[in-house]
């Protein structure tokens, strides 16, 4: 008998790097762990703490120096990520047991669509013995959402944390969902939640109920989008292969004449990078290589490309990098054709500065700047850098990108 509606599980491990720890030394369990950087110098950030640690006040990003104010007995240990990297593998493999459809989103969360896969077996005691089974042979905890759609499914697994298993139906959103604040949806940043709230969108009911155009004229297609998922709609497929899916984007253009002059060339580049820029924000994706193409007066065509260490996004990092390419790699003939694509794309959604293997390190470095601001504000108050901060983290290389295509390549592999 076919089932009517989806069944989809949102598997997430509940304090991911932690609990890998606790698993690997047992007598950690229920004290307050954290991750970070230079525990010997108290130096660095929170990477990911405990919920034992989160309960007396430490905070992922947090400096380390004021976790410990908040919890003196906080046990600091460095990331151990090929360790993390293998736990995550096992949790996929067995994800992968009882679904083909398997999309993991990071390394410690993914997708299953188990539509044609629990039988006649209850999708809730099913999730039981996945969570059970997970919990037993790598003794790490995980929340599971159940939910006919990827976004309720997610955010039914944040629910209910740790060993949480929340099932959210449509017809329970509205008492369930709507009265949530805006800023606890899944899709909505702190830039956009701000926005939202200057329209009096308070609560994701307020915006599942407020008119489309309103929401297209204030956020773009994204309105749209995030219209719908308030309302319950989410068409999108668990797709394993979905790793993959951003591949490239580029504009080129043939030049109304064979060019030399760098001027131009260059006002060329700013305005196939604008293109690639409006595009990359359109599909809400950052890129951390840029290729350039060169054709020739003679036809001959060369492509030439730059692995980034950080991702970008703006036209003047697209445009700066294919000018930089430019140069080292023209040979001084005339110009019939110019290109720039971005490749190696990134979801925004699915970066996560708790998976940044750089990241932590960076902020290391700033510790002495927390501080000074810190002083600052006890002495002017919290407004003191109202206009001076960032709402949104910095994008840094994404370790939890590199496991992805690690991932997808084994599970290549395994098939032949």
């Amino acid at each position: 008998m076919k089932r009517k509606g989806r069944i989809i599980f949102h598997v997430d491990m509940n304090s991911f790097y932690a609990s890998v720890e606790m698993a690997y030394r047992p007598e950690l369990k229920g004290k307050p762990v954290a991750i970070a950087g230079n525990p010997e110098e108290r130096r660095g950030i929170v990477v990911t703490s405990s919920y034992e640690a989160r309960a007396r006040g430490v905070k992922t990003t947090m400096p380390l120096w004021q976790a410990y104010e908040h919890c003196p007995e906080l046990i600091v240990l460095r990331p151990n990520f090929n360790r993390y990297r293998e736990a995550s593998k096992h949790i996929f493999s067995i994800l992968s047991e009882a679904t083909p459809f398997v999309q993991p989103v990071s390394i410690d969360e993914g997708y299953m669509d188990l539509t044609d896969y629990v039988g006649e077996e209850n999708p809730i005691e099913f999730a039981h013995k996945l969570q059970q089974r997970i919990l037993n042979e790598l003794d790490l905890p995980c929340s599971i959402g159940i939910a006919p759609n990827k976004f309720l499914a997610k955010m039914a697994s944040d629910m209910k944390k740790p060993l949480g298993i929340t099932v959210l139906r449509k017809r329970e959103i509205k008492h369930t969902l709507w009265p949530l604040d805006i800023g606890e949806m899944y899709g909505v940043g702190q830039k956009t939640a701000e926005k939202l709230k200057r329209i009096e969108i308070h609560t994701i009911g307020d915006l599942a109920n407020k008119d489309v155009l309103t929401l297209k004229n204030l956020l773009g297609i994204n309105g749209e989008r995030l219209h719908q998922r308030a309302n319950g709609i989410d068409n999108r497929p668990v797709d394993p292969d979905a790793v993959n899916e951003f591949k490239s984007i580029g504009n080129s253009t043939t030049l109304p004449y064979d060019m030399t002059d760098l001027t131009n060339i260059y006002k060329t580049f700013d305005q196939l990078s604008k293109k690639v820029a409006e595009r990359l924000k359109y599909k809400n994706v950052v890129t951390e290589n840029i290729q350039i193409m060169i054709r020739y007066h003679d036809r001959k065509t060369i492509t030439r490309s730059k692995q980034l260490q950080d991702f970008i996004e703006t036209k003047e990092e697209i445009s700066g990098w294919a000018k930089r390419l430019f140069q080292q790699h023209w040979n001084e003939e005339p110009v019939r054709l110019l290109g720039v694509t971005a490749q190696h794309l990134t979801p925004k959604n699915e970066l996560s500065k708790q998976l940044d293997l750089f990241n932590y390190e960076q902020e290391a470095e700033k510790e002495k700047l927390y501080l000074a601001m810190d002083q600052m504000k006890e002495k002017y108050g919290d407004e003191v850098f109202i206009q001076l901060r960032d709402p949104e983290p910095n994008i840094s290389t994404s370790f939890q990108k590199d496991f992805l295509s690690e991932y997808k390549t084994e599970e290549k592999g395994s098939d032949s």
